[in-house]
């Protein structure tokens, strides 16, 4: 039997992290999984992932360790092969990705569901600023960048505005990961 992929991604600043932690929180004890993510940072502000040095990463890379591998923003993301053996399994996995890597992601997943989450820009700004990563000519860079997005057809796509209260994006998350695997 196979597992049902839900591909979450979005812009910075658009809350991906604090929903998929109260979705985590209130759907412990279902079989919806929540893949770590490992990240050439260090760990901290609210997102939970394995922190690796640039070299563990690449080592981890070689050995065929990862799944899914990006580049972005001078970092680079991982999600580990255990992601094939949960889907095998038939649990419902949830990956925080990329927006850019997308297809990538597609190309080896093509059941694959996605979640796009956004919010205002001028909520997004005030997140990035939070954050405290980057200076704010950097947030200014980063928020005047629009990715170029396109979800090919036939992809099923959940949209979830978190300009809001976070309870309310939050439970829509929960629905569209609690909903029956699409044939």
């Amino acid at each position: 039997m196979a597992g049902r992929l839900i591909y979450v991604m979005g812009p910075s600043g658009a809350g991906k992290d604090a929903l998929l932690s109260f979705a985590r929180t209130r759907l412990a004890g279902e079989p919806i999984l929540f893949a770590h993510r490992y990240i050439t940072r260090p760990s901290g502000n609210g997102e939970a992932h394995v922190a690796l040095s640039v070299e563990e990463f690449a080592a981890r890379s070689v050995l065929g360790l990862f799944a899914l591998e990006w580049s972005s923003h001078a970092l680079r993301y991982g999600i580990g092969i255990e992601l094939d053996g949960w889907l095998a399994r038939g649990c419902s996995v949830v990956v925080n990705g990329s927006r850019q890597y997308l297809p990538h992601a597609l190309a080896r997943y093509p059941r694959a569901e996605v979640v796009h989450v956004n919010a205002a820009p001028h909520i997004r700004e005030a997140r990035l600023g939070a954050r405290a990563r980057e200076s704010a000519q950097q947030v200014a860079a980063r928020l005047a960048r629009q990715a170029p997005f396109a979800l090919p057809a036939g992809v099923r796509c959940t949209s979830i505005d978190n300009s809001g209260a976070l309870e309310e994006a939050g439970h829509a998350l929960i629905a569209a990961l609690k909903e029956p695997l699409s044939v």
